[in-house]
């Protein structure tokens, strides 16, 4: 990646940087971003286990399962957290009764749709299938910034710092595997 920003062809983001929050209004209340969160997170994880399955390349199935393997991490945290903002011992309907969602277990990180996004890998190469769930964890990455400064309480906010560091290593690991296979 030499040249940076100023040898980059292709788009570039615009638009205010709070416009990754589409999702979490100014009005939302921790519960409900924790519980959003949580959503985006069994997204990823459905649309991670799936290429797992479905890759041939032995390093690219492995990163993948480990993926897997670590947003099950980031919900079981999250759930951590909602029962410990909400004084509650199980994970009383969570996230459901947190937050409804029409599209629940179909929306992942990035605001993509599962199953939209697993028939579009359906066709295309390892690289870039690499390129699209870098694109997903950096906005992963993004997001979970975003909503630690709103989170009130500092273990909520340490939460998502600790989820923030786990994506830069989810970038690191797609990073190292993309320079490999390219």
């Amino acid at each position: 990646m030499e040249g940076g920003i100023n040898s980059w062809k292709g788009l570039t983001a615009e638009g205010p940087p709070e416009s990754g929050m589409a999702y979490f209004p100014e009005a939302s209340k921790p519960e409900e971003l924790i519980a959003l969160a949580w959503l985006l997170e069994d997204g990823s994880r459905k649309f991670y286990s799936s290429l797992a399955g479905l890759l041939t390349d032995h390093e690219a199935k492995g990163l993948f399962a480990d993926l897997t393997a670590a947003e099950e991490r980031h919900q079981a945290s999250l759930l951590d957290l909602h029962k410990a903002g909400s004084n509650v011992t199980s994970d009383s309907g969570f996230p459901g009764a947190a937050i409804s969602s029409g599209n629940e277990g179909d929306v992942m990180e990035g605001g993509i749709r599962v199953s939209e996004a697993l028939h579009w890998a359906g066709g295309k190469s390892l690289t870039e299938t690499v390129e699209f769930a870098l694109s997903l964890e950096t906005n992963s990455y993004d997001l979970y910034v975003k909503m630690g400064r709103r989170m009130q309480d500092r273990r909520s906010a340490q939460v998502f710092h600790v989820l923030c560091g786990e994506e830069k290593l989810h970038l690191e690991r797609l990073s190292s595997l993309l320079e490999k296979k390219m």
